[in-house]
């Protein structure tokens, strides 16, 4: 009796963690990470659909380059006079995780965005359309630095547009 009533709670669990929306992880899961609150980890959270097909994922050079992407934009972004305020109070090592994993994910690299929405992750940052300005151009120095052609800069830059109404909120 007590084999068939463990096996049927451990039955009862795997369905109820399968119904339930999925919830961020604990930050103790994610090494070097602030904890957050908890949010619905939702593929919507990344603001935009990805990519078909390989093409775009190819000229950002895999996976290992569109990090390289990430790292190097931050890395300028921080450097920035102009908006490197923005980044002190920021949790880098979560931010270059969700930005790695939100550039995969849009470039159809096989990567799942666990980050939250793009609304709620710039809520309280007040970001300007000059902040939005500058990084998008570090994000373009970036991209000129892995040699990701300008056409395909472009093609990249018009997906993430849509993202500035929730991101520029002052």
């Amino acid at each position: 009796m007590v084999g068939k009533l463990t096996t049927t709670l451990t039955l009862a669990a795997a369905v109820a963690a399968i119904a339930l929306p999925v919830m961020a992880q604990d930050p103790a899961h994610r090494p070097g990470e602030a904890a957050v609150d908890p949010y619905t980890i939702a593929e919507a959270n990344a603001g935009v659909a990805p990519f078909e097909g390989t093409e775009m994922l190819e000229a950002f050079h895999g996976r290992e380059g569109s990090d390289r992407i990430v790292d190097a934009m931050l890395d300028r972004s921080v450097a920035d006079p102009r908006i490197a305020e923005i980044f002190v109070a920021t949790d880098m090592v979560r931010l270059r995780r969700t930005l790695k994993e939100q550039f995969c994910y849009i470039l159809n690299g096989g990567c799942a965005y666990t980050g939250r929405s793009m609304r709620d992750a710039h809520d309280d940052i007040g970001l300007q359309p000059a902040d939005m300005g500058a990084l998008v151009e570090h994000l373009q120095d970036a991209m000129d630095a892995e040699g990701v052609p300008f056409r395909t800069q472009n093609r990249f830059l018009a997906k993430l547009a849509p993202m500035r109404r929730d991101v520029v909120t002052r």
